[in-house]
């Protein structure tokens, strides 16, 4: 026990460098993917037909493929194109596009959960579309939305673990750089299982709170 306190003492910048890197990567990939599925959700609910396909195609392919495929992709395709994205940045696109898909599709259900009427009453005193989500049916969807919402975030931030595939510095590949240093496997991969868990209880909290204070208006 010793002998790891002391590796861990040794190895605590980068061990921090990359859970916080880990977390900045899991906050960005939610919040982009929540904006953009909310978006999603929105077409999927109430746009025509023929506006509604392109929105459909990206949230069953995107369902349908492994997260490992969608951050490899991110990560050759646009540089394939021209762009250059670096790992962290192809990253969070992956990570991004993923959620959207995701919270897009439960946000759908959500908002297609509302009684009909609600909608109705709220055109009838002379609400337009955008006033009628903002105060009528965003704020309904929200509560039914938010317990599958905090269990994609915790998906995100297991999924964020896959990016040292491609050498991004999260927790989980500068806790193999630190292994292939010292070969204390179990220990290094324990504590980092810890941290990750450390950081799903956070979101599971952060999400609760949320919910309770949804609850009540």
């Amino acid at each position: 026990m010793q002998a790891f306190l002391d590796q861990l003492w040794i190895a605590r910048f980068a061990l921090w460098d990359g859970f916080v890197l880990t977390v900045e990567i899991a906050a960005a990939s939610i919040l982009f993917g929540t904006l953009l599925g909310g978006l999603v959700g929105i077409q999927l609910s109430y746009a025509p037909w023929w506006l509604k396909l392109p929105f459909r195609l990206y949230v069953d392919i995107m369902r349908g493929t492994p997260v490992l495929v969608l951050i490899l992709a991110a990560f050759y395709i646009p540089a394939v194109a021209g762009l250059n994205l670096g790992p962290t940045q192809a990253g969070i696109l992956a990570l991004s596009l993923f959620a959207g898909a995701h919270i897009g599709e439960l946000l759908r259900g959500a908002l297609q959960s509302i009684p009909p009427g609600q909608a109705e009453a709220g055109r009838s005193i002379g609400l337009t579309f955008p006033q009628l989500l903002a105060y009528v049916l965003l704020p309904q969807a929200a509560r039914s939305a938010l317990p599958p919402w905090i269990n994609t975030g915790v998906e995100l931030i297991k999924g964020s673990s896959l990016l040292s595939m491609i050498g991004v510095g999260e927790l989980l590949l500068k806790t193999q750089e630190i292994i292939g240093r010292n070969f204390m496997t179990i220990q290094f991969y324990v504590f980092a299982g810890i941290l990750y868990l450390v950081i799903n209880i956070v979101l599971d909290q952060l999400g609760k709170a949320v919910e309770r204070r949804v609850g009540q208006h």
